[in-house]
């Protein structure tokens, strides 16, 4: 995606309306549910978590929150019935998307997913048809401010083990394998740098435009709509807006 649609897409998100906010921050707190599940409440034994909370505190979701959903899963064993679920498709003019989703009814969300890929120009896909498109990588965006020395951010980066800085004209991003995020992420915090959005994502290895108005609308539609969707956790596309 490109650097200024990326950062207008992450703006966005953080100026969502309150109700909006707090679907996120449920979903979010899913997700951590379901990382504790998977290897204990502890984030220093359990990467999976840590990197939730990653993610969380990028959402700017309350410490206290964290916690709450950090103990509730522990204690809790409502989330057992939830499954994590991974759909592939195309969106409008070809339109890589990958959706995840973690529900307790996959009859429900596997229809509602279909519904809106249909609807909006798009298809459901097979497993792996269009994962091959992405690579799994953790992905920190800093916004640029006259407080940030960006050799500095940039040795910081490196040192503590990522990937590569790239330079944006409103913001830097910082690519690490996956196993290296919270890794980096917390060297970066230590420092005192604030991250506009801190999670592994899946990014694409090459992108598709879409000159088509028709196409364009529809696309904004579809992901909109897989947004507020409550099963859909996350959604990673190759659309590049102009």
């Amino acid at each position: 995606m490109s650097g200024h649609s990326k950062w207008a897409n992450i703006r966005h998100k953080k100026e969502k309306t309150d109700a909006q906010k707090g679907k996120i921050f449920t979903k979010l707190g899913r997700e951590i549910a379901m990382a504790v599940k998977a290897g204990g409440p502890d984030p220093e034994t359990n990467s999976r978590l840590k990197d939730a909370i990653a993610k969380a505190k990028a959402n700017n979701m309350p410490n206290e929150n964290i916690m709450r959903s950090i103990k509730k899963a522990a204690g809790d064993i409502s989330t057992d019935d939830y499954e994590e679920i991974v759909y592939e498709g195309y969106g409008p003019g070809g339109v890589a998307i990958i959706v995840e989703t973690l529900t307790n009814n996959r009859n429900r969300t596997a229809g509602d997913i279909r519904h809106i890929f249909d609807k909006y120009g798009g298809n459901l896909g097979t497993t792996g048809c269009v994962s091959f498109m992405f690579d799994k990588r953790g992905q920190i965006i800093i916004e640029k401010n006259d407080s940030i020395d960006e050799d500095s951010l940039m040795m910081s980066a490196l040192e503590a083990g990522a990937l590569d800085v790239a330079v944006e004209d409103e913001y830097y991003e910082i690519i690490t394998e996956p196993q290296d995020f919270s890794k980096v992420a917390d060297a970066l915090e230590k420092e005192g740098y604030k991250f506009e959005s801190a999670e592994v994502a899946m990014i694409p290895k090459t992108t598709t435009t879409l000159t088509n108005e028709e196409m364009i609308a529809n696309m904004e539609k579809l992901i909109e709509k897989l947004e507020d969707h409550d099963d859909v956790q996350n959604i990673y596309h190759n659309w590049e807006q102009e």
